[in-house]
């Protein structure tokens, strides 16, 4: 990687992900990144004029800006997009087949000495890697959903292929940003943040399901009581915190048996119904729910909810 992040960066795939980290990598302090964004769409110079300046914040360079010194570039080559990269950061499909193909590609058309980062939500690296000549190239940089807010990225190398000298240069640029990347120790599904969330989902759907409260009442739940709690400090600090001063024992000897009787008796709400892999009867039900509570999300939406989110970052992380 070179010295001082002067930096080429090939984002590839222009989607949600892809653009927040375009918008991130733009607004480096060093103000020496360049990103190449590659997507085959047709209209990608379109698209990219009207969506990418709602990701760039007040003090990155304008758009035009960023085009006119050739910080930022648009390829439907991939080949001319990684060639000359430092860096090539993969935001495509959640396909495994997909990104099979596509690593080979890349890693015949770059650097030797490039690194290889997958923004994948779940497919470990030492699958999406399996056809790679040196898949020790290749790590997952996972974020939470937007990145260029959301401070914490999970490092997570393939098991049998991890190259500490790759992992240290990723850990050492992304800590540049003021990210706080995260190396976990071995490849689980969905990595870390993903399974929290979704045990919380799951359980939160389940509720739902069984008529004991509302999607709304859900949402309000978790916004007045464990939102803000686990956004000051994590579960493990809230509940040693909570077993004064015999600390988390003290904890779990107070409530314990009301814990394992929660745990026992969790939800399991499937995705699909029974072998003939149909969709699940209240998946329906509640998307009407959800969409009869919020209506289609707009734009404006979505900006207050990155603006608050900014807000509490700024109070917890004293940025």
């Amino acid at each position: 990687m070179a010295d001082g992040y002067n930096l080429c960066i090939a984002v590839i795939g222009s989607g949600t992900i892809g653009l927040s980290f375009a918008a991130l990598h733009l607004s480096h302090p060093s103000k020496n990144i360049k990103v190449i964004i590659y997507d085959p769409r047709p209209d990608l110079n379109e698209y990219i004029e009207s969506t990418l300046p709602g990701y760039l914040n007040a003090t990155s360079p304008s758009l035009s800006s960023l085009r006119a010194s050739n910080r930022l570039v648009l390829s439907s080559s991939l080949v001319s997009a990684v060639e000359s990269a430092d860096v090539v950061q993969e935001q495509g499909p959640e396909n495994v087949s997909f990104k099979q193909s596509l690593w080979p590609q890349i890693e015949a058309a770059a650097s030797p000495s490039a690194l290889f980062w997958s923004s994948t939500s779940g497919i470990p690296a030492s699958i999406q890697g399996a056809n790679m000549q040196a898949p020790y190239r290749l790590l997952i940089v996972h974020p939470f959903n937007p990145p260029h807010i959301m401070p914490v990225l999970e490092i997570v190398p393939p098991d049998q292929h991890a190259s500490k000298a790759y992992i240290d240069k990723t850990v050492s640029y992304w800590r540049t940003l003021n990210r706080n990347p995260v190396i976990l120790k071995e490849e689980i599904t969905g990595f870390v943040a993903n399974r929290l969330s979704f045990a919380l989902f799951r359980e939160a759907i389940h509720l739902v399901n069984q008529g004991v409260v509302t999607a709304e009442e859900v949402d309000r739940i978790v916004e007045e009581s464990m939102g803000p709690r686990w956004a000051v400090k994590g579960p493990f600090w809230s509940y040693h915190a909570g077993g004064g001063e015999k600390g988390l024992s003290g904890f779990l000897d107070k409530i314990g048996e009301t814990v394992q009787a929660c745990w026992d008796d969790a939800g399991t709400p499937e995705l699909r119904d029974g072998e003939d892999g149909k969709e699940a009867a209240w998946r329906k039900a509640l998307g009407e729910q959800v969409e009869g509570a919020y209506g289609v999300l707009q734009e404006r939406d979505l900006r207050e909810r990155d603006e608050k989110t900014r807000s509490v970052l700024e109070i917890t992380r004293g940025d």
